[in-house]
């Protein structure tokens, strides 16, 4: 959760409202045009009301406060889902009071977890032979909590039987330094020593297996690998981590397990692209999170983690429980969590199926590669992610001519990776326009309505910055077309403005088709006179 700090009252507001001859003390009071109709007074922010207010004003006052957050459908900066029919909205009502944890009394809603938790062990390649285990979350960060504290016991009592200590030099754990902040925080709460490795436009941006073995020693209690970066949506190399760590052992003795951060790639890479080897056929790779939240379609506030057998979760950080009526079981951060998130992701396993999830991330790759090409084929833009890339496959025919083989719609000739697009402004535009700052973008495509971040790569290439977008479900084609054209006039009128300012007369223009189609030419009416012509 972000952190709060406690307000003052906002001294510009409170001394700009209107007062009585004696100035009121009771600090910022939220004043709304509702307060005649509901006969309501004004409504402190800060601290409780002494009286409460009628529910129905009490709706209608925070409606209208929280129509002032973004969009979610335009928000592209994120990669929680946003929307799931009206079916699981109605299902998710009906047990938004369920407590998950209360599996006494709800038994069957525990059965639904397991299911869950079945279907994801079966879905990454865990052998039933080797009794799979996993948990709900509250979303990947606790998930690679759970998976970082799992290793790190196993490495203790390795250590312990050995006769070691495990506090000199302490355990330390091995990720990419493009890891998302989750898991950084296991490193600091737990105390393990946070081991990152550096990037390079070579290593796509994301985890050097090779350099990363230079980070390992007796002392790592293992590697985060990362299906999926957040900064450009590249997969890590979780095989080749793999192999370089099986060489490893067979030198050392040292065993270094590998947990796989599958936030988003867990619900992509196995409907996409099936063949690709970075789950449990990795006899290496020992647990793996996901968000249900992100492309597992469901509504913020489900992860999922799963271990692919019950010898990698440690018998000591499983309590039992006896004071809810039954003998229960719980490895997790906190106790009690809703129990509708759970619901919600298997509604998505029952409604969609394979077939479903693959059609969605299918269409998502699809509509990434579509913007992909635009922003690079409008020369203002140089791609960084590489899901538009294809892989160049050929054959020989008879005579000894070599010929390439290559099939746009499928996806496994393309770079596998996450719907995500990372882009920059290319040198030549830079070299053009060089008082240009590429943050201003970010500014100008917020006054239409998009959300797209501007930020800085991971240590070593932190003087680059990226704008990104996550391509979602309710991410069309016709969305794409829409965010092309703003971006390329954005691009162009702070080239052909003097000042960035300037650009803001160009925002209520489109280039698209939708923007011209039906609209008449400048010039087509009367000038204003100054009265009824004259524009609101």
């Amino acid at each position: 959760m972000p952190l709060a700090r406690h307000l003052n009252t906002d001294f510009l507001v409170r001394t700009s409202q209107d007062h009585k001859h004696i100035h009121s003390s009771t600090g910022h009071l939220a004043t709304h045009a509702y307060g005649a109709r509901y006969g309501t007074e004004p409504v402190p922010k800060y601290r409780i009301p002494s009286k409460g207010v009628d529910a129905q004003a009490t709706y209608q006052l925070l409606h209208d406060e929280l129509t002032l957050d973004g969009t979610p459908a335009l928000n592209l900066a994120s990669f929680v889902h946003t929307w799931m029919p009206k079916e699981a909205d109605q299902l998710m009502m009906e047990n938004i009071s369920k407590n998950l944890i209360d599996q006494d009394e709800y038994p069957m809603t525990q059965v639904l977890h397991t299911r869950c938790v079945s279907i994801l062990a079966e879905l990454w390649h865990a052998h039933s032979s080797q009794e799979a285990i996993g948990t709900a979350t509250t979303g990947s960060s606790e998930a690679i909590q759970l998976g970082g504290l799992a290793m790190k016991r196993i490495w203790q009592e390795r250590r312990k039987a050995a006769g070691k200590s495990i506090h000199e030099p302490g355990p330390n754990i091995v990720m990419g330094a493009n890891a998302q902040v989750a898991l950084e925080k296991f490193a600091r709460y737990f105390d393990v020593e946070c081991r990152l490795v550096p990037i390079s436009k070579e290593s796509h941006y994301c985890l050097d297996p090779q350099r990363a073995m230079q980070y390992v020693d007796e002392n790592t209690i293992g590697v985060y690998v990362i299906l999926g970066s957040t900064y450009t949506g590249h997969y890590e190399p979780v095989k080749e981590m793999a192999a370089l760590l099986d060489e490893y052992e067979e030198r050392t003795g040292n065993n270094v397990p590998i947990h796989v951060d599958g936030a988003s790639g867990g619900f992509i890479a196995p409907f996409a692209t099936p063949k690709l080897e970075w789950d449990f056929r990795i006899p290496r790779v020992v647990s793996i999170n996901t968000s249900g939240h992100k492309f597992g379609l469901s509504y913020v506030g489900v992860g999922w983690v799963v271990w692919r057998s019950k010898k990698y979760l440690p018998k000591d950080l499983i309590f039992e429980l006896h004071y809810l009526g039954s003998v229960e079981y719980s490895f997790s951060l906190n106790f009690s969590r809703p129990a509708h998130p759970i619901i919600a992701q298997y509604f998505n396993f029952i409604h969609l199926g394979f077939e479903g999830y693959r059609n969605v991330a299918l269409q998502d790759l699809k509509n990434a590669r579509l913007l992909s090409r635009a922003l690079e084929k409008s020369g203002y833009f140089d791609v960084l992610s590489d899901i538009h890339r294809p892989v160049e496959t050929s054959t020989v025919v008879p005579g000894g001519k070599q010929v390439i083989e290559f099939d746009e719609e499928n996806v496994e000739n393309y770079v596998p990776g996450l719907p995500v697009v990372s882009f920059r402004f290319s040198d030549k535009y830079r070299a053009k326009y060089p008082e240009v700052q590429q943050k201003w973008v970010q500014t100008l495509l917020r006054a239409k309505g998009w959300i797209v971040p501007n930020y800085e790569l991971a240590p070593d290439l932190q003087s680059v910055d990226i704008l990104r977008v996550v391509v979602r479900e309710n991410t069309s084609a016709v969305m794409i077309d829409r965010l092309v054209g703003d971006i390329v006039e954005v691009a162009e009128g702070l080239g052909d403005s003097d000042n960035p300012t300037s650009a803001l007369s160009k925002l209520e223009s489109r280039k698209t088709e939708e923007g011209r189609r039906g609209k008449l030419p400048d010039g087509s009416g009367s000038k204003s006179n100054g009265t009824y012509a004259k524009q609101c």
